[in-house]
């Protein structure tokens, strides 16, 4: 589908689909880069994005970033998704910088926005076993000491905290009201005393963790935004972290059609490429149609938010998030099916695109939590 981008932006894309090529563009490299799949972060390649001043697209220009929007953020999501680059502390640090940005002191800024810019990973942590969907729910307590808080209680499911300099922490700070009241954000170093980040083996490899805090001390400095506003200031952020992963899967989209439409216009069977095979062409005619409108989606709502960047878009973020992700599975699902036994196979691929994309459709807000978020913008 034809776009319409800038000079600017079309350098960027050019530039970023190039470097992938070189630095990750073949099986044996990416091998190497993530221990043959279990890894998906490597910090060598990240630190060489950083030196070309990618990272800090959307860092604000005073922190050392480029200053751009949403719209330039989305580019470079979906290209590095499609070339496979393993940075995947890019994602967290992005959500976790947008609220140091809106909430944080200046010194939280100048610590987290300029580490962004050289390379450091960020994570957040809101997820506990009792509450995921419902982040409301959560119990992990920071309770008022001298000079700060004392936090004990139980995290879970949170990306890049192995890799990370510092978690965001959602905790309760108080009771009273609703089960949305009392909650605070903290900036807690990852090497805090009474801190402990324990792996959790997933099918995808190993990106996530439990958090156990144990009278874990964080100063009054450590508060980013208001005690107790929590809530609100997370509301805050929905653009940034569902527009983020809806680009990063509509880019796994992308590479998982263009890997099977390689695949069906090679492969024969019966003596003719079985992408000729009426029952293929369809299929693909309309994988390519549903990623095109995926994405004039995603670049309107990332328009949107560019020109009135202080506005929020639940309605449209969760469409774009929810779009993105169940197309994104649903095209590697139907990739696996057309390659047949070579969809399995980890020399081709699919496989490791399908493993992505299923938990897409549960993190950053499960698919049925997005639709519930649209229905109830309609009044229901």
């Amino acid at each position: 589908m034809p776009r319409v981008l800038s000079d600017e932006r079309r350098d960027l894309v050019k530039a970023t689909a190039d470097f992938c090529r070189r630095e990750c563009g073949t099986k044996d490299q990416r091998d190497k880069l993530t221990a043959h799949g279990r890894e998906q972060h490597n910090q060598k390649l990240y630190e060489k994005m950083a030196a070309l001043g990618w990272l800090g697209i959307a860092v604000p220009e005073e922190y050392g970033g480029a200053g751009q929007g949403m719209t330039d953020l989305c580019l470079f999501l979906q290209e590095t998704s499609y070339g496979l680059a393993p940075i995947s502390g890019f994602g967290t640090t992005v959500i976790a910088a947008a609220a140091y940005e809106k909430f944080g002191t200046e010194e939280q800024k100048r610590v987290v926005l300029q580490g962004v810019v050289n390379g450091r990973v960020e994570a957040v942590s809101m997820s506990e076993p009792g509450a995921g969907s419902d982040v409301g729910a959560l119990t992990c307590r920071a309770e008022r000491t001298d000079g700060g808080y004392r936090v004990n209680g139980q995290k879970t499911w949170c990306s890049n905290a192995h890799i990370a300099d510092h978690i965001l922490l959602i905790a309760r700070t108080g009771q009273g009201g609703s089960k949305h009241h009392g909650l605070t954000q903290f900036m807690v170093p990852t090497n805090a005393a009474g801190l402990q980040i324990r792996g959790i083996d997933t099918m995808g490899g190993k990106d996530v963790n439990d958090l156990y805090f144990t009278d874990c001390f964080v100063p009054d400095s450590a508060v980013v935004g208001e005690p107790g506003q929590g809530w609100t200031q997370l509301m805050a952020g929905l653009n940034v972290e569902r527009m983020m992963l809806a680009a990063l899967m509509l880019g796994v989209a992308h590479r998982a059609f263009d890997d099977t439409l390689a695949y069906v216009r090679e492969r024969e069977q019966f003596g003719r490429p079985i992408g000729s095979f009426q029952a293929m062409k369809h299929r693909i005619a309309d994988m390519a149609t549903e990623i095109a409108c995926a994405q004039l989606l995603l670049d309107d709502v990332a328009a949107a938010i560019d020109a009135e960047p202080g506005r929020l878009f639940p309605r449209e973020a969760s469409m774009a998030k929810l779009k993105c992700t169940e197309l994104a599975k649903h095209v590697t699902l139907e990739g696996m099916q057309m390659m047949g036994g070579y969809g399995y196979a980890t020399e081709y691929g699919m496989e490791a695109l399908l493993r992505q994309t299923v938990v897409s459709t549960v993190y950053g807000g499960t698919s049925e939590i997005q639709r519930d978020i649209i229905g109830k913008s309609y009044g229901l």
